[in-house]
């Protein structure tokens, strides 16, 4: 097989190639014998029709499309080692010539990887802030599990309370008209912790049990459905029940109920052993994110837009989820930020995802560093205890999705390559 190579821009090469005949034709014969396999021709068993029958009943191009379909993959991944090519994604056939019985040739381009180089990625000292855990972060721990275990009382002598849990109807209307979905019967709502409208919650102080009354608000300019994005909206309420929470007693009884302990000084011990391990785990991930940023300045490397525009379109994909699990719509979520904005702040996203994906697999190849089985069953364990499945289930789940396998053992590498770094570099915690 013969190859001529001519470099183009954008990290592409354009490859013609010529197969000798006597390989073109094995593989258009092997086609055919396959094809015949399939095929019902009248007064021959499948497999046993011959060729010139086969090729006056399906037609000589479906054979060559076949042989194709076979030969591309061998022929490409011969050429690929001969010359040490380093592509990051599949070839591309700009064309071909093949007449059985001469040689074929075929015009591709390959898409190399960019030529990535390094600067100074050892021996780096790095300044980072160190994280403070707020003075008060113990007493609002405890603050917290008091209120996870507060009851619930009616109250019905007097009229409801910034902290107080309501229960009321409502049904909204904006420029006249009503608000789809804006209505709702005995919607139980913690005063001290709602996401409603700003300023919503703050009109349902001060009314009585039984109490009809109106709410005046104005949706937020940048709210999700556009037709309501800045507009005034009255919504008319009734107090249907007040609740007010009773938070249990500070106490050694308290602390043996929320866990094993026998104490309150046992249960504050906890809490502040893991506000200590909060605090060494946010050093650490400041550290590794702040020597890898340093690693990565110094790159110098030129990344093809076609690089950056396959992954714009994975992280559209990945948009796109995320808008669906919560409750969102693409169009949506266009018609409230606009095409433009979305994708251009994902398109530089992109850009540092390559680069930094890039120099990852630089590390790893300068300094030898690969994914081992035991490191990806690491993930595979990791990702199981996540979803709550047992090895084998999680296997059969994840074969259903092309790919995963390999971006876990990117994200095993990545791991591996970040701890490299973090070993060899050294960081001053401020």
């Amino acid at each position: 097989m013969e190859t001529k190579i001519e470099k183009l821009p954008e990290n592409v090469v354009k490859v013609e190639i010529e197969v000798p005949a006597k390989d073109a034709v094995n593989y258009y014969n092997n086609a055919a014998k396959k094809l015949s396999q399939y095929v019902n021709i009248p007064g021959f068993r499948k497999g046993k029709a011959p060729r010139n029958i086969l090729e006056q009943n399906i037609g000589v191009e479906r054979i060559k499309h076949e042989a194709l379909e076979a030969a591309l993959p061998r022929i490409f991944a011969e050429v690929i080692r001969e010359n040490k090519f380093d592509i990051v994604t599949q070839p591309y056939v700009e064309s071909y010539d093949y007449q059985v019985g001469q040689n074929m040739k075929i015009t591709a381009k390959l898409e190399l990887r960019p030529e990535v180089t390094l600067g100074q990625y050892k021996g780096l000292t790095v300044d980072v802030d160190g994280y403070k855990t707020p003075d008060d972060a113990l007493q609002k721990s405890l603050d917290n599990l008091l209120q996870q275990s507060a009851t619930l009382v009616l109250v019905t002598d007097r009229k409801t309370e910034a902290n107080d849990i309501v229960v009321f109807d409502f049904e909204g209307f904006s420029n006249g008209e009503k608000i789809e979905h804006g209505d709702a019967k005995n919607y139980t709502l913690d005063l001290a912790n709602s996401s409603f409208i700003p300023g919503f919650a703050e009109q349902l102080v001060d009314k009585a049990l039984g109490e009809e009354f109106d709410i005046n608000v104005t949706f937020p300019k940048e709210y999700h459905e556009k037709k309501l994005a800045g507009q005034p909206a009255v919504f008319k309420c009734k107090i249907n029940e007040i609740k007010t929470k009773v938070l249990p007693e500070l106490n050694d009884e308290f602390a043996q109920k929320v866990g094993p302990f026998k104490t309150v000084d046992d249960l504050k011990a906890d809490i502040q052993s893991y506000l200590d391990k909060q605090k060494e785990d946010i050093d650490r991930m400041n550290s590794e994110k702040a020597i890898f940023e340093k690693v990565v300045s110094a790159v110098k490397v030129d990344i093809q837009q076609s690089m950056i525009d396959r992954e714009t379109d994975e992280l559209v994909a990945e948009y796109k989820q995320k808008l669906e699990m919560q409750g969102f719509t693409w169009e949506q979520a266009l018609e409230a930020q606009g095409y433009d904005s979305i994708v251009n702040e994902l398109k530089q996203d992109a850009a540092v995802r390559v680069k930094n994906s890039l120099v990852i697999d630089k590390i790893a190849k300068e300094e030898n560093l690969t994914v081992s089985q035991a490191d990806f069953g690491a993930k595979l364990s990791e990702l199981g205890r996540t979803y709550g499945m047992d090895p084998n289930t999680l296997i059969k789940q994840l074969s259903q999705t092309p790919g995963v396998f390999n971006a876990l053992s990117q994200q095993a590498l990545n791991e591996k390559v970040t701890r490299f770094l973090a070993e060899n570099n050294k960081v001053n915690l401020k």
